[in-house]
């Protein structure tokens, strides 16, 4: 039997590892994440944009492992809040931040508004680099929602307890992963890069392994 292409997932969170091979099980990829790599390095995310983060956080760690690595920068946009936390969402409330956290900050900078104020969206940018670095794909996927004023749910991570997908009447957290893998920003960015990562295998464009320099 014919080895499958590897691609490495640029993340460490098992849970988003996870959602994304579900999400990317069509292609029929050999997947892993950082965690199966305890040589990956730790990609400063200080650019100003998802896309800028995301490219960073796959070239380089392309470059350094050697692998193709898919990576995503991705969070929340609240309309109220100009678009923050945007690229910070994963550090919103501090440097130690956790879920928790995080989520007990934004509910008190939206303390007070009405339903009509609490609009935001989750947006996810995807950016696929070759061993060598160089990006061979990229993709960008939006949810449009609002964050409710208390959490509901027990699945999911970050966000999702207080997102709520409004045709729903659900959050993310309550919907589950079937729902979550149709309707997710997530979800979206991936189905838009799939003809582009079944394109590269198809045609023999795809390089599993070490660099051939």
């Amino acid at each position: 039997m014919a080895e499958r292409p590897l691609l490495v997932l640029g993340t460490g969170n098992r849970k988003k590892g996870r959602e994304m091979a579900d999400l990317l099980a069509p292609v029929g990829l050999e997947l892993r994440t950082l965690a199966d790599f305890p040589t990956a390095i730790e990609v400063a995310e200080d650019g100003d944009t998802f896309a800028a983060n995301s490219s960073k956080k796959a070239v380089q760690q392309a470059r350094h492992l050697g692998h193709w690595v898919l990576a995503d920068d991705s969070g929340l946009a609240v309309d109220w809040l100009r678009g923050a936390p945007g690229v910070y969402s994963a550090r919103f409330s501090g440097p130690t931040a956790t879920d928790a956290s995080n989520n007990q900050k934004l509910l008190g900078e939206l303390s007070g508004l009405p339903p009509e104020n609490r609009s935001a969206q989750f947006v996810c940018h995807l950016v696929l680099a070759d061993p060598r670095g160089t990006i061979r794909g990229e993709s960008e996927g939006f949810c449009r929602g609002r964050i409710l004023t208390a959490p509901r749910g027990a699945e999911g991570f970050g966000y999702d307890p207080l997102f709520e997908v409004r045709e729903y009447h659900r959050t993310f957290a309550e919907l589950g992963p079937v729902a979550k893998a149709v309707l997710s920003h997530r979800a979206r960015a991936v189905r838009n890069l799939l003809p582009t990562l079944q394109a590269l295998v198809d045609t023999g464009q795809w390089v599993s392994g070490e660099r051939k320099d």
